[in-house]
């Protein structure tokens, strides 16, 4: 079975941070380590800064245990966010990552946005002298945003495709990070089998729906003001109610097998290949833990049947 890894952007920024402690959330990454996490997910955006800062902070002692993976790309202003792709801003990005991590060699790098005034290939190949230059093992890319330059009939990652077939002219591509899960499976056409062709490997972004497929959200239940879900069409009372059907199948799986309907989300991204890899985000122990867990779950063909046949998520534009 494949293994599940640690978003830790909401521990220190945008989920609920009236809810955000550091030492809780050290204590978090060392429970998912302990429970078989491997990766590790950040970004020098989030806080901004801050995330990286608690990464460090709990890989003292135990960096030889993670697969360390962090952002360059973006800008994070008072009102806004930008991306800078340029040469001397990428070098300068990583050496203050790996300051703040506390290590010599980040694991996995990745472009978090293209610059579209610097061409992506002058930014790859600044990523590139880095893992020359023995800072950085291997290179990343996040997918584009997903209605980015969509014309009638293109598929949700065709943006993304050509992106990635334009750096890997430059330096090969290890891995993808892109939205994966029950409700929003639209990298499963198109994006993973080229990543399958390609040895790239996917980390799966938000593959609990940001929370909503753990069913412990409640339509109508209301979200802090910088909650980036107090915003998001999915979150709206309405298609919280109308996506419940969702919740309820997985927790059907989850029944029989002694199970959450959190893990069988999981389960069902970690049969999508061997090459991809879920990264759900946690704040607490007790969810670090638990996801981990969904790794020993081995969901049957009529599991993935009844999931297949669960109805389409809506959202506010549908």
């Amino acid at each position: 079975m494949g293994a599940v890894g640690l978003g830790c952007m909401p521990m220190s920024w945008a989920y609920s941070t009236s809810q955000q402690r550091g030492d809780r959330s050290v204590r978090t990454v060392h429970a998912a380590l302990d429970a078989g996490v491997q990766l590790l997910d950040t970004a020098d955006m989030y806080g901004p800064f801050t995330n990286e800062l608690l990464i460090g902070r709990a890989l003292r002692g135990r960096r030889s245990e993670a697969f360390l993976s962090t952002k360059c790309g973006l800008l994070v202003g008072d009102q806004h966010i930008v991306a800078n792709g340029r040469p001397g801003y990428v070098r300068r990005a990583c050496d203050a990552s790996l300051r703040r991590l506390q290590t010599d060699v980040i694991d996995l790098y990745q472009l978090h946005r293209a610059d579209p005034e610097v061409p992506v290939e002058e930014t790859w190949g600044a990523m590139a002298d880095l893992v020359t230059a023995g800072k950085v093992r291997a290179l990343g890319l996040c997918a584009v945003g997903a209605r980015a330059g969509r014309g009638p009939g293109a598929r949700m990652h065709d943006g993304t495709i050509r992106q990635l077939e334009r750096v890997q002219q430059v330096f090969p591509v290890s891995a993808v990070q892109a939205e994966l899960s029950v409700w929003s499976p639209q990298a499963l056409d198109g994006l993973l089998p080229w990543c399958a062709a390609r040895g790239v490997g996917v980390l799966a972004a938000m593959p609990l729906g940001n929370g909503y497929l753990t069913g412990t959200l409640k339509p109508g239940q209301g979200f802090e003001p910088d909650d980036p879900r107090a915003r998001h069409p999915r979150f709206t009372a309405e298609m919280m109610a109308a996506n419940q059907p969702v919740v309820v199948g997985l927790r059907r799986i989850a029944e029989r097998h002694g199970a959450t309907p959190a893990q069988v989300a999981l389960a069902w991204v970690l049969r999508q290949g061997r090459h991809v890899v879920p990264v759900p985000g946690a704040k607490r122990e007790r969810w670090a833990v638990e996801n981990a867990g969904a790794a020993e779950l081995v969901l049957t063909d009529r599991d993935l049947a009844e999931i297949a046949g669960l109805p389409r998520a809506r959202e506010s534009w549908d």
